[in-house]
């Protein structure tokens, strides 16, 4: 049975649960069970990575989908963490052979992150879609 991984940061939890709730919504209108997708919350995104690469080496997903809101914020700090975060997942996904999926948002502001939580900036559905993609590309390459 195939299965994918959600891992779903807290910070700016009122953007990520509706990431998340999109993310998972999508899944399920393409036929996917509570069984197949497991969802795995952290505190913040810096906690994604570690996470992420846990499950992707864990050898029973086809896919981990990461998903988080790194606001803009009055100092350089979220450049930091978003750099850091695009980079480590990156790796991970290439090391573990694991698609990740970056459903990590940075906005410049509340507003923002909000309008790509609904309609067609649905940064969460966009995630699923992509992990959904990677699936069926993984499993092609795998047949040969």
């Amino acid at each position: 049975m195939k299965k994918v991984a959600v891992v779903v940061s807290r910070f700016n939890e009122e953007v990520t649960s509706r990431l998340l709730a999109s993310c998972l919504k999508t899944f399920k209108a393409e036929g996917w069970t509570d069984s197949q997708l497991k969802v795995v919350h952290v505190p913040g995104g810096y906690e994604l990575p570690w996470t992420v690469n846990e499950l992707a080496r864990e050898g029973g997903y086809a896919a981990v989908v990461a998903l988080g809101c790194v606001l803009k914020g009055q100092t350089s700090q979220n450049d930091h963490i978003s750099r850091s975060l695009v980079q480590s997942l990156h790796r991970i996904s290439v090391d573990a052979r694991v698609p990740v999926i970056l459903g990590v948002m940075t906005p410049a502001t509340w507003k923002q992150a909000m309008a790509r939580t609904k309609g067609s900036l649905d940064r969460g559905k966009e995630a699923a879609l992509a992990a959904l993609e990677m699936v069926a590309l993984r499993e092609e390459l795998a047949r040969g």
